[in-house]
């Protein structure tokens, strides 16, 4: 009997971040130490059988209410049933003619929720490698973000961009470049240029995030699509410099500049909340991380932060001062 289980890891995203979805450049790694995994193997019928982020029943009314408030409403099924949904309907676009046996799929996830870890997209990407697999039908690894953007944005009306989806389809560490000048066509999906980077080239860095507070990223990305639109410049001129601070990023890691590297992060999230209504909790994880003297930026739409540190001392700081306001500091694995 076929069976394919097939993993997709959180990211956390270094610099330029949130201008993927506004044509700017991004970099951001995967994190190893959390993961969406989905089993697929061959059964009598298509079934998606339900997991434990499924939630269906509840201590009472306020337990519902308060994992609502928490996670949102929905779980991986929906992830899942959209995924296939796309593939099928990709796969006709494109002439290929799927095979008529039928399958059983199942997900689990330890990526921490609505911290903007990127944990939706994983079970999207790990889907699609496990339909890939069992299909023997193979998307261009360039156009797969798009793919799973497409899934999530067109088909469940999630807000994102393909900076997460081009981390965790690639893994490792990448610069992205999402200028309107790079777009350029792969299975009749729109591709940017997108440039692995050893992540070796990396200083210490650390990534925490809160253990009861979340929000998710379509509360995250209030009016700023709209603000962007009408050409305020304050939202224009952020989605340039965070581009910017990608590029010179990049530059600062190929050099081996620490100092300059840890002044844009801060820069990072500094521009950002000029022009974001933030959360205080929010806020104060970043101060928090910057008192003991790191680098700290968003990760992703908020509730988790990472940055640079300069030795153990600072990082036993970093660990007790978030740990105080109910996060959890580790340093990612972002490599096999």
């Amino acid at each position: 009997m076929f069976l394919t289980r097939k993993r997709a890891y959180a990211r956390a995203g270094l610099l330029g971040n949130p201008s993927d979805g506004y044509h700017g450049k991004t970099i951001s790694f995967s994190v190893r130490d959390f993961f969406a995994e989905v089993v697929l193997y061959e059964w009598d019928s298509v079934d998606i059988v339900l997991a434990e982020d499924d939630r269906a029943r509840f201590s009472s009314v306020y337990d519902l209410a308060r994992d609502v408030r928490l996670h949102g409403y929905y779980g991986g099924i929906r992830l899942i049933k959209a995924t296939i949904k796309r593939f099928v309907e990709h796969c006709q676009a494109c002439g290929l003619t799927l095979h008529d046996r039928n399958f059983s799929a199942r997900y689990q996830t330890n990526i921490p929720r609505q911290v903007g870890l990127a944990g939706s997209s994983a079970i999207v990407v790990a889907t699609l490698r496990c339909l890939m697999d069992f299909y023997d039908i193979h998307i261009p690894i360039e156009a797969q973000p798009t793919f799973v953007l497409m899934v999530e944005q067109e088909e469940l009306g999630i807000t994102a961009g393909l900076q997460d989806r081009v981390a965790q389809v690639y893994e490792g560490m990448v610069y992205m470049d999402f200028d309107k000048g790079r777009e350029h066509s792969v299975d009749g999906l729109p591709c940017y240029a997108y440039a692995p980077m050893d992540p070796a080239l990396l200083p210490p860095v650390y990534l925490a995030y809160h253990d009861a507070l979340s929000e998710p990223t379509e509360v995250f990305h209030n009016n700023i699509r709209e603000r962007f639109n009408r050409g305020e410049e304050k939202v224009v001129g952020a989605m340039r410099h965070f581009a910017d601070l990608a590029e010179w990023g990049r530059d600062a890691l190929i050099a081996g500049d620490t100092a300059r590297l840890s002044a844009l992060i801060d820069d990072n999230f500094n521009t950002r909340r000029s022009i974001y209504n933030l959360p205080p909790w929010q806020i104060e994880m970043v101060e928090s991380a910057r008192r003991t003297g790191a680098s700290a930026k968003f990760a992703g739409s908020g509730g988790a932060v990472v940055g640079t540190y300069q030795g153990e001392a600072m990082f036993d700081a970093l660990r007790t001062s978030l740990a105080a306001i109910g996060s959890r500091t580790i340093k990612p694995q972002i490599s096999g």
